[in-house]
């Protein structure tokens, strides 16, 4: 008897589910098609029209990286309303990508450089947009650029310009180079803090500020060398740019005064005189003189123009339908750090699995590593390498492009590939291995506190609270003297030297790109298009595509991200400048995030910490 109502109850839910099955359906076709109809109608007026004889404004702003930090998708939705952020970044690839479309567009005859808002990009990186604007000038074009003042970064860009403008009241800053440290080592002994340190290389000057008050004669030798060597590249590039001396570029103190008063004491006059700039204007003035050159634009309020931003949107290409062979080009930006990170990190986990990933795509056929690095891990550096010679096992040849930097853990990561190319200021090298901890003894046994107990073994007992065992101590130290020794060994192997040869390059000094090939460290100069020319031929394939391979957004990002694109067009513009407690909150993060690398397994760091030019 109880069968039936069972029975029943069965087909009524069943139909139920149904129903209310096909009522979701619908229900979410409305309204995933509502947004869809949104988006529609707020794009429609929205298309990117490029007018003949434009003027394509190169604004660029924050920093020129070879890979964007991971930023959440609804984060860079209302980041994309800030504009010219100095915060931030903008790839080199689009750059470049940009500016050779610009040079095949018979409607843009001149580009306009704005880079005010540009923070940081490294002389590597912008030589080889320097490089970019030189075609676009053989093409028989033309490049100008304006702003209301230059800093040393800026003016290297604008010094690519046939002509710069300059704001009357604007000023040129160029001042050379330099490198100066906090020292703690006073202070560490006042709080009674205990650093216990272990290295390998005369030049390994990572941990000097723990350990000393001032900076060691090797460590100022090998900076002053460094600095020199990217300091005349800067110089010799723009005096060829500019067709002035290099002695005209900074001036030592006492002849920027006679100069100085020369002009009465205006910082713009001056520049025009060491002819830094060619002429200087008003915003209106230049206004008036872009109209002349390219005309007005619709609105009759300035010239024809047309954005970075929105250029690249409307030349970028699309993706092909057809998997052709490819030269896979992987990105290893940022600090070296164990497992799993997000893009603008080296993850030894997540790097590894792009470098897997190009291993088993049939398509990709060779590989460009862009390294980009001070290094970081050394457990995770060597996991990465591993992933490299997987691939040359493979019959996948590795060629390693190095961009502002490749040192210490960048170096590692970069020795076993088949090729290495590296530009003239590339910071390379850093050969040498580090450890170190502090312990609070003391400090506690001031405040009455002290630390007692059992333990098995002295290395249970071994702790932050506790003094370190002088046995124990020397351990460590073996084991950073056996890490240096691999290091050096894997250079003199891969880069068939001895290891004498490598020892007395080594020593954790870091060379420039120029002494780098001269040394033997790297094979040759040149750009990323270079390495993968080289690439392509240790190959033997003609015809190719290149193929990023990045950590891909998930199915939800990319919807989220696309969904609210179109409106982020319709946010209000935010401001440029940081509050105060914005910019101590991004100081205090870059901290964290810096220290949060020294988290390797065997507390082994392949770093340069003098990487920062």
């Amino acid at each position: 008897m109880s069968a039936k109502p069972s029975l029943i109850k069965r087909i009524f839910t069943l139909i139920w589910k149904t129903i209310n099955g096909i009522r979701k359906i619908i229900l979410n076709l409305i309204f995933f098609g509502f947004i869809a109809i949104i988006i529609v109608a707020l794009s429609a007026d929205d298309e990117i029209v490029v007018e003949d004889q434009s003027a394509l404004v190169l604004n660029l702003a924050g920093s020129i990286v070879d890979q964007k930090r991971h930023v959440d998708p609804i984060e860079a939705v209302f980041k994309q309303s800030k504009s010219n952020d100095p915060e931030g970044e903008v790839l080199l690839s689009d750059i470049i990508y940009v500016i050779n479309s610009a040079t095949q567009d018979p409607r843009i005859q001149v580009i306009v450089l704005q880079v005010g808002n540009l923070r940081a990009g490294g002389i590597s990186k912008m030589t080889a947009i320097g490089d970019a604007l030189n075609e676009f000038k053989a093409a028989g074009k033309s490049v100008v650029a304006f702003g209301n003042s230059y800093e040393q970064n800026q003016y290297f860009i604008a010094s690519y310009a046939d002509s710069i403008y300059l704001n009357n009241k604007g000023a040129v800053s160029l001042e050379g180079l330099s490198s100066y440290r906090l020292f703690y080592k006073s202070a560490l002994e006042k709080l009674n803090i205990s650093t216990h340190v272990f290295r390998v290389g005369t030049f390994k000057s990572a941990v000097e500020p723990f350990i000393r008050d001032d900076m060691s004669a090797p460590a100022k030798e090998a900076s002053s060398a460094l600095l020199t060597d990217i300091w005349q590249n800067y110089e010799s590039t723009v005096a060829v740019n500019r067709n002035i001396d290099q002695n005209d570029i900074v001036l030592n103190p006492q002849r920027f005064l006679t100069e100085l008063d020369k002009v009465s004491g205006d910082s713009a006059q001056l520049a025009l005189k060491m002819k830094w700039v060619d002429e200087l204007v008003s915003d209106e003035a230049f206004r008036l003189a872009m109209v002349e050159k390219v005309g007005q634009d619709t609105e009759g309020d300035s010239f024809k123009q047309i954005s970075f931003s929105d250029y690249h949107a409307a030349v970028q290409p699309i993706p092909s339908l057809i998997e052709k062979d490819s030269v896979g080009i992987i990105v290893a930006k940022g600090n070296i750090l164990n497992g799993k990170q997000q893009a603008g990190q080296i993850g030894g986990e997540s790097t590894s699995a792009l470098l897997k990933k190009a291993r088993f795509d049939d398509k990709v056929k060779a590989v460009v590593l862009r390294v980009d690095s001070p290094g970081g891990s050394a457990f995770a550096s060597e996991k990465i390498r591993q992933e490299v010679i997987a691939l040359k096992e493979a019959g996948k040849p590795v060629v390693v492009s190095m961009g502002s930097l490749a040192a210490s853990g960048g170096y590692w990561i970069s020795a076993s590939a088949d090729y290495i190319y590296a530009t003239p200021t590339t910071l390379t090298g850093s050969i040498g291995i580090f450890g170190m901890f502090a312990t609070f003894e003391n400090v506690l046994s001031n405040w009455g506190i002290n630390s007692d107990g059992v333990s098995t073994s002295e290395w249970a007992g071994i702790s932050a609270t506790r003094a370190l065992d002088p046995n124990v101590s020397a351990v460590i130290q073996r084991h950073v003297e056996h890490g240096y020794h691999e290091f050096i060994s894997l250079v003199a192997k891969e880069r068939d030297m001895t290891l004498e040869q490598v020892d007395r390059i080594a020593q954790g000094r870091v060379w420039s790109g120029t002494r780098a090939v001269e040394l033997g460290l790297v094979d040759e100069l040149g750009d990323i298009d270079s390495a993968v020319a080289k690439a392509a031929t240790l190959a033997e394939i003609e015809k190719f595509d290149t193929k990023v391979i990045q950590q891909e957004l998930t199915t939800e990002e990319i919807f989220v991200q696309k969904m609210l694109a179109s409106a982020s067009a319709y946010l209000p513009q935010a401001s440029t400048q940081s509050p105060i407690l914005e910019q101590l909150f991004s100081q205090w993060i870059s901290v964290v995030e810096e220290f949060s690398m020294f988290e390797d397994p065997n507390g082994m760091y392949l770093y340069c910490e003098n990487c920062n030019y």
